[in-house]
């Protein structure tokens, strides 16, 4: 078993349309592999989970985005959700969080909708990954390798279709914090 000895991990989402499962699969994942998960957002106070549309959990935010750096962690997690990365997009702390970590050559990893911010970043180019089917053309037109596949790693950035992935996506996500920077990760920022 793969162990992220204390490792601190990002989990950025906006305060609604996040789909709870894409948070709390891959959250539990690096807190089993020894990580330590924070939520960071676009304000203080909670977010809403979603089961698709219906409204489900809340979750008490750690950092607001504006206050902190990828500095403070190890690699960043981006789950999915129609409205949550498309709120994340127009938000220019976000978009600059996000783009930092390939800077950084750290691990980045984002589910269904998420590479929506990755788009707005303009990281994407020249690299291969996968999302929900309908960012395909987004994907391509910002210079992306669009794949369907389960799980596709690239140098550090992880990235899966949608929920039914999220067993792949998961191992994945902790295989590439455990192996740290990647050299490669930093051609796209």
């Amino acid at each position: 078993m793969t162990n992220l000895n204390g490792a601190k991990v990002a989990f950025l989402v906006a305060q609604d349309g996040i789909e709870q499962v894409e948070l709390t699969e891959p959250w539990q994942a690096v807190e089993q592999a020894g990580g330590r998960p924070e939520l960071v957002s676009l304000q203080a106070g909670s977010v809403q989970g979603r089961d698709h549309l219906e409204k489900a959990d809340t979750f008490p935010v750690d950092k607001v985005v504006a206050e902190v750096t990828p500095d403070e962690y190890e690699a960043l997690v981006l789950p999915g959700g129609l409205a949550n990365p498309d709120a994340l997009r127009r938000v220019p702390d976000a978009v600059r969080f996000a783009g930092e970590f390939f800077a950084q050559r750290k691990p980045v990893a984002a589910i269904c909708h998420a590479p929506w911010l990755l788009v707005e970043a303009d990281v994407v180019r020249g690299r291969r990954l996968t999302s929900y089917p309908s960012l395909r053309t987004d994907l391509r037109n910002a210079g992306a390798e669009w794949v369907d596949e389960e799980v596709v790693v690239d140098s550090g950035l992880v990235t899966s279709r949608n929920p039914g992935d999220l067993p792949a996506f998961c191992a994945k996500v902790v295989e590439e914090i455990a192996e740290g920077k990647h050299r490669a990760q930093a051609r796209s920022a």
